[in-house]
C-alpha cells in the first residue's frame, strides 16, 4: 500500500510539473518570461534593464526571467528561441532583430515583445505596414528620425563631399537605414560610399578601407558595429575620420555625435506592455508597436578632443 501511494504521489507531483510547464509558468505558479538577447553591448544590455525593472515594477515575484545571450550569433538566436518554446513560457522578449525573426518563426501562440528592432516592417517582411503586426507579436522600436540625423552630418561637417555608410549585411534593420539614409543625404548634396561587412571578423578591414574613401563615416543601429566600437575607434580615430552614430552606446565607443534614444526608456516600455498581457489580459494582435517618446543631441567629448572637433552647440556631452 505504501509503494503504491508514493508512485501515485510521484505520478501526481509529475502531472502538476508538467500542467505548470504548459500554462507557461513554473512549479511555483510564477510567470516564466524568456529573454533572448542577441549580444552585450551597453544599449541593449539597458532595453533589457528597463523591461524587467517595468515588469518587476507591475508584478513583482509574480515573474521570472529565463536570460540567454546569443553572443552576437544569428545561428544561436533559433536554438533560444525553440528552448523557451519547448517550456512554453509565458512572454519572450527578443531583444534586437534576429531573436525577433527567430520567435516569429517558432511560434504562433506565445505571446512575443520586440525591443532595439528599427523597422518591424522590414524585420518580418510586412507589406503595407500599418503599425500593428496584427498576430502575437508586438514590442518597441528603436528608430531614430534618420533624415535629422543626416541633417546632423550637414551641420557638423559642411565642407565633407563622401559620406560612408557601414554597417553589417546580416541584419536586416542595418540594410533598411542605410537604404533610407542614402536617400536622405543625397537629397543634402553628399556622395555616398557603402562599407559593408558579413561578422565581426570583417569589421577592422572595412573600417580601414573607410578611412582612404570618405570624409565622415555614418554608423546605423547595427548590433555587431556596437559590439565592436573599441576595434573600430582604434582604426577611425587615428585616421581623423569622425562618425556620426544611430545610437549611444555607438557613439560613446567610437563616434564623434549621435541623434539617440533612449534603449532603458524603450526596454521599459516593452515592459509595461508585457505586464498589459500577462497580468491584465491585453491581446497582443491589437497592440501597436511603440517609438521612443524623444531624442537627444549628444557628442563624445573625448573622441572631438582627439579630433581637434569644437563642442557642438545645442549638443549634450556624453
Amino acid at each position: 500500500m505504501k509503494r503504491i501511494t508514493v508512485v501515485l504521489l510521484v505520478v501526481l507531483l509529475a502531472a502538476m510539473t508538467l500542467f505548470a510547464q504548459g500554462s507557461g509558468e513554473n512549479t511555483s505558479g510564477k510567470k516564466v518570461v524568456g529573454i533572448a538577447q542577441f549580444v552585450q553591448h551597453p544599449a541593449l544590455d539597458a532595453a533589457t534593464k528597463g523591461f524587467k525593472d517595468a515588469l518587476v515594477e507591475a508584478m513583482g515575484d509574480e515573474v521570472v526571467f529565463d536570460e540567454q545571450n546569443a553572443s552576437g550569433e544569428i545561428n544561436n538566436c533559433p536554438t533560444i528561441i525553440n528552448g523557451f518554446v519547448s517550456k512554453n513560457v509565458s512572454l519572450i522578449l527578443a531583444n534586437a532583430t534576429p531573436p525577433l525573426q527567430a520567435a516569429a518563426s517558432a511560434t504562433d501562440t506565445i505571446p512575443i515583445l520586440g525591443t532595439s528592432v528599427t523597422d518591424y516592417a522590414t524585420a518580418l517582411e510586412i507589406d503595407n505596414w500599418t503599425g500593428t503586426v496584427g498576430r502575437n507579436i508586438s514590442g518597441t522600436s528603436d528608430l531614430a528620425p534618420l533624415d535629422k540625423q543626416a541633417e546632423m552630418v550637414k551641420e557638423l561637417f559642411p565642407e565633407a563631399k563622401t559620406v560612408g555608410l557601414f554597417y553589417c549585411t546580416a541584419e536586416a534593420n542595418s540594410v533598411y537605414q542605410i537604404e533610407v539614409m542614402e536617400k536622405h543625404l543625397a537629397a543634402l548634396g553628399f556622395k555616398t560610399a557603402r562599407f559593408s561587412f558579413t561578422d565581426t571578423n570583417d569589421v577592422s578591414a572595412v573600417a580601414q578601407k573607410a578611412t582612404t574613401s570618405c570624409d565622415v563615416l555614418y554608423i546605423p543601429t547595427d548590433n555587431t558595429a556596437a559590439a565592436n566600437t573599441e576595434a573600430i575607434a582604434n582604426v577611425v580615430v587615428p585616421a581623423k575620420l569622425p562618425v556620426i552614430a544611430g545610437e549611444e552606446g555607438l557613439c560613446s565607443g567610437c563616434g564623434v555625435a549621435t541623434l539617440s534614444i533612449s534603449y532603458y526608456d524603450i526596454g521599459y516600455a516593452t515592459g509595461k506592455m508585457a505586464a498589459k498581457i500577462l497580468k491584465d489580459g491585453a491581446d497582443i494582435k491589437t497592440m501597436p508597436v511603440e517609438y521612443a517618446p524623444q531624442v537627444t543631441k549628444k557628442y563624445n567629448k573625448s573622441i572631438c578632443e582627439q579630433l581637434g572637433i569644437p563642442a557642438p552647440a545645442g549638443y549634450e556631452a556624453m
